[in-house]
């Protein structure tokens, strides 16, 4: 289910309730919850169900139950009891109750449980528009004939049901960019993220960064064994730095498997949130992160002279990078600024000479089609908490198979030099920003880079139409649009200056090379296998 569509209010909810049991067994009284004088709580296919009897004013169980024995007004917990006698709990049940009291709340929204001797409280989010929920709760006396187990027991079913394999009540470092996107981020934090958070009981380290680097300091000297995530409120420069941070870590490999990262959007291309959370809302990427899964993620090592950096997201060099960073001045523009900055070097006919050497893995489009489909098709491999992978793992970052960008180019790899690129973008992640799906064939943790390239002569009209496509879903297919599978690459600028950006980061403008560590980083994701964008067709 997308966090983009949630339910209506159920406060205001007025069509019947729907409660499928599809499952042996699924349907019994362990399903229900007596609350109160007339409220059931009932545990239905995908959503908490609650109805009041007060309000009851028809009820039918598709003939099951023979309407000469049932009350005039058939309640809740008569239809529970007399289908249970029965022995109808293996059997397909479907029950329409028509109340104006009916609610329904999706498992996916229920955010903590809380029982006393006399009372359950039900936090929850609320949507309030359509990219937008709050944190409301919904309070009941228990039933003084409701045993205390069962109680327990109904609670611990509805929070497994509400989870699933995500973790509760996660340990959460978060850090705010103040100086992101339009500088909303502290904001929006506080007004959309942290009342989410706290209805479902996480327990919360908030720290504002001050400077840039600063975190990739704060995670370096931070005790990761204290958090069970790192959320950053910021753009995606963020993340880059809190992988980084890790990195430094003498035990590197294994806390970068341990701790995972999350992204509030609070920048201009927020590709995290896209990616893992499916919205560029900061509530609904909230709730994301509260039921996100920890997931393996592909990191690549950057080398330049004697640096080594980590990438999470891309590498650009051209056109895209000269549209992002050559228009830092007009960051008051938000995402507008990029679609500027690449008019104006498109009308120019602007070119990148470059020399490319790359370890290819797959050219052929289909093949890359038919190796995302596999991928998807295969068992989801999400990571345990507290697995910090194999055991043989080294204790630092992973040796570089190929070395850095000093060393001679593999003789294994292919090299192409070119005086017309006008484009060269490599991707990890599908979305580089909103509506942006550039890399549709890009997988979290198949050990590959999406890296494409594009000529620079290409007519004004032909690029317009390539560009526009991306929006249409059929980019990937342009024949003027080349896209190899990599597990490594090298780029050699033949000019004098320019841009290179990292994740939407500036790095010197000189030779570097790239290499993939299958599965080195851990993110949380909703589906926890495969990035929340429309894969090629």
């Amino acid at each position: 289910m997308s966090s983009e569509n949630l339910t209506d209010d159920p406060h205001q909810s007025s069509s019947p309730l729907v409660a499928q049991a599809q499952e042996p067994g699924m349907l019994d009284l362990n399903s229900s919850l007596r609350v109160g004088e007339d409220v059931t709580l009932i545990l239905g296919a995908d959503s908490l169900l609650i109805a009041d009897e007060s309000r009851v004013h028809k009820a039918r169980c598709c003939g099951l139950i023979p309407t000469s024995n049932a009350p005039r007004s058939c309640s809740i917990s008569f239809v529970y009891d007399r289908c249970v006698k029965a022995g109808l709990n293996g059997m397909r049940l479907l029950m329409i109750i028509e109340s104006r009291g009916s609610r329904e709340i999706p498992f996916y929204n229920v955010l903590s449980v809380d029982l006393s001797e006399t009372k359950i409280i039900i936090k929850y989010a609320r949507p309030i528009s359509k990219h937008d929920i709050s944190a409301e709760s919904l309070q009941y006396a228990i039933d003084n004939h409701v045993p205390r187990s069962k109680a327990e027991a109904w609670v611990e079913r509805l929070l497994n049901r509400a989870y699933g394999d995500a973790q509760r009540n996660k340990r959460l470092k978060v850090l705010i960019n103040p100086f992101g996107g339009k500088g909303h981020a502290v904001k929006s934090y506080y007004n959309y993220a942290e009342p989410i958070f706290a209805a479902a009981g996480c327990k919360l380290d908030v720290e504002t960064t001050q400077y840039s680097g600063h975190a990739t300091e704060i995670v370096a000297q931070m005790d990761v064994d204290a958090y069970d995530a790192i959320v950053c409120c910021s753009g995606d420069g963020l993340p880059h730095e809190v992988f980084n941070g890790l990195a430094k870590k003498p035990n590197a490999t294994e806390v970068l498997s341990k701790v995972a990262v999350a992204l509030l959007p609070g920048g201009s291309g927020n590709a995290m949130a896209w990616n893992l959370c499916g919205t560029g809302s900061v509530s609904l990427a909230a709730l994301a992160v509260l039921k996100g899964i920890r997931t393996p993620l592909d990191l690549v090592s950057i080398t330049q002279g004697d640096t080594r950096r980590l990438s999470f997201l891309s590498q650009s060099y051209g056109m895209i990078a000269d549209s992002d960073l050559g228009t830092e001045h007009l960051r008051w523009m938000g995402s507008a600024r990029f679609t500027y900055g690449f008019m104006v070097r498109l009308l120019g006919k602007t070119t990148y000479p470059c020399d490319l050497a790359f370890k290819v893995e797959i050219d052929n489009k289909q093949e890359i089609k038919d190796h995302y489909l596999a991928y998807k098709n295969k068992k989801p491999q999400a990571r345990r908490t507290g697995d910090d992978g194999n055991g043989d793992r080294p204790s630092g970052l992973p040796p570089l198979k190929y070395g850095t960008v000093k060393d001679d180019i593999p003789k294994d790899w292919e090299v192409v030099s070119s005086d017309t690129i006008g484009t060269f973008y490599a991707g990890n992640m599908a979305i580089v920003s909103a509506n942006t799906n550039f890399f549709p064939a890009s997988l979290p943790s198949d050990g590959l880079m999406d890296m494409v390239t594009i000529d620079g002569t290409l007519s004004l009209p032909k690029v317009l139409s390539i560009m526009s496509a991306v929006d249409k879903g059929d980019f990937f297919d342009i024949p003027e649009v080349t896209v190899r599978k990599v597990s490594a690459y090298r780029l050699t600028p033949r000019q004098s200056h320019g841009f290179i950006s990292v994740d939407g980061e500036k790095v010197p403008f000189e030779p570097f090379q790239v290499e993939v560590h299958p599965g080195l980083g851990t993110v949380l994701s909703k589906s926890g296998h495969l990035y929340e964008a429309q894969g090629p067709v």
